[in-house]
């Protein structure tokens, strides 16, 4: 008998010690619940003052009241509110490097009526992850390039307020680098051309590439580029279909005394699923490979002409887009006479 009142002591010395900790709990909870309360009290996201009261969110004076059921329904953020958002933490404005594929966007900078592009899906990432302290407006958001639909980066840079708890870096514009430009080959029939540059034009990568495909095929001659590149002999741009964008690649932006930051996880997970990316294109590029070795060649017709060269218009014989100067005077004209 002494043995079980003993051992019936224990079990009721260690609920209490429970019930204790439980309470110690609940109070920490409704501190914290009060503090809460005090930051969603001062949350105005857009609402007056006449229907603040309204808008404001339910918060439970006390998590102990066991005779108090819960609400139901309830929403966490006021009317107004971005869900998202959160304006009044801690911020800074930083840089980010992205990497993407663009076969599936609608290029990079997000446009009414088109997606997905490269910039909705990014601003999407940030809001799930609570690190918008804003508008796009009010983050000072900006991008390095633009890239059109189905271009790929290695090395895209945008910067904008996110939430953070350390100080401001200091971020330096572009460096103005002088034009360079560099083709290099492999040897197996694909070559890679860099170009760098402070600025880029619209499609003007693709146009340069096009008119390099037409010397390479001995369409045109070098000194064609000499050429496009006069304005007083060539005010105006030839029409010539521009080279695909699939193979174009925005590979860095460069800036001064900016060191990006990664950590080894996501380093390392990026890099996996790179392989893993480029492992399943090699098998598919294999499988065409072993498709292409089972097709027979056909039989040259003798009386066909060995090299047979396609129709080929020169480019300085071709008709030509406006000009600058006569897209400038049609812009100022729409807009005089919309006035």
């Amino acid at each position: 008998m002494a043995a079980a009142a003993a051992g019936g002591d224990g079990e009721a010395a260690v609920m209490r010690a429970e019930v204790a900790a439980l309470r110690l709990r609940v109070q920490e909870l409704e501190r914290e619940n009060q503090r809460l309360g005090k930051i969603a009290s001062r949350c105005t996201c857009g609402s007056s003052k006449d229907d603040s009261a309204a808008s404001s969110p339910v918060v439970s004076e006390s998590l102990s009241s066991s005779k108090q059921e819960p609400q139901k329904n309830v929403k966490s953020h006021c009317r107004g509110c971005q869900v998202g958002v959160v304006s009044h933490c801690p911020k800074r404005l930083i840089a980010l490097k992205i990497m993407y594929f663009g076969q599936r966007f609608y290029g990079f900078a997000s446009e009414a009526h088109t997606e997905p592009t490269v910039e909705s899906e990014i601003f999407k990432a940030l809001e799930r992850a609570k690190l918008l302290v804003g508008s796009r407006k009010e983050s000072c958001y900006s991008r390095c390039g633009r890239t059109d639909k189905g271009v790929s980066a290695t090395g895209q840079v945008i910067s904008l307020f996110l939430r953070s708890n350390i100080k401001d870096a200091k971020l330096d514009v572009l460096d103005n680098k002088s034009g360079d430009f560099l083709a290099r080959s492999n040897y197996d029939e694909l070559w890679a051309i860099t170009i760098k540059g402070s600025a880029f034009l619209w499609h003007q990568v693709r146009c340069m590439v096009a008119v390099l495909f037409l010397i390479g095929q001995g369409l045109e001659t070098p000194c064609i580029v000499d050429s496009l590149l006069d304005i007083t002999k060539t005010p105006r741009k030839p029409q010539y279909k521009m080279a695909s964008e699939i193979p174009l690649i925005l590979r860095s932006c460069l800036f001064d005394e900016v060191n990006f930051m990664c950590s080894s996880e996501a380093s390392q997970a990026l890099i996996e699923h790179l392989k893993d990316e480029y492992h399943q294109y090699m098998l598919q590029a294999a499988i065409f490979c072993e498709a292409l070795s089972c097709l027979c060649s056909p039989e040259p017709d003798p009386f066909e002409p060995r090299h047979k060269k396609r129709n080929h218009i020169p480019l300085m014989s071709r008709q030509t887009e406006p000009s600058y100067e006569e897209r400038i005077a049609k812009v100022k004209t729409k807009s005089a006479g919309s006035v």
